[in-house]
């Protein structure tokens, strides 16, 4: 075994007699290796951290966007059913008059795209474009979803849309 450790410099006597000091710059003292490791697992940690945290803001961002394009779906399919799902409590005779009121004719989304524009207090606000196509016989008329800001809110884990504006 080399005099001092793998890991420490050590001497050797040259020629002359004399000691010669020599140090592989690629051997670590233990200091150097018991500091190390922790700091890459703590560098993996942070940056895992940021990661997972990027991801569920953008998805929670995401959610009151999906409310409102879910509720024109089932708004222009005229699932009476499932409507009451996706909106607040105190907005569901609204929505289901809404509903009701496409019965006669049919319905279809054009181009239907939504953002989400801000926050007041714990309510979404969601704007959309596009427009919803109504078809009667053989004549078109067509409702433009730009004109209404929708109020969109957490209840019990799942985004509902709560009216517009």
């Amino acid at each position: 075994m080399i005099p001092g450790g793998l890991d420490m410099p050590f001497r050797l006597l040259n020629q002359r007699g004399t000691h010669k000091i020599i140090y592989n710059p690629v051997l670590k003292t233990h200091l150097e290796v018991f500091v190390r490791k922790p700091l890459l697992l703590l560098f993996i940690v942070l940056i895992a951290n940021i990661l997972l945290t990027a991801c569920a803001s953008a998805s929670n961002s995401e959610a009151p966007v999906k409310a409102v394009e879910d509720y024109w779906n089932v708004i222009v399919s005229k699932d009476a059913d499932r409507l009451p799902t996706l909106v607040c409590g105190n907005y569901e005779e609204e929505a289901l008059t809404v509903l009701d009121s496409l019965q006669a004719v049919s319905a279809r989304l054009e181009d239907l795209s939504c953002n989400q524009t801000g926050i007041d207090g714990s309510t979404a606000l969601v704007n959309c474009t596009g427009k919803m196509v109504l078809t009667y016989d053989t004549e078109d008329q067509e409702i433009d979803l730009s004109t209404f800001t929708y109020e969109v809110m957490e209840e019990g884990g799942d985004w509902l849309v709560c009216g517009t504006r």
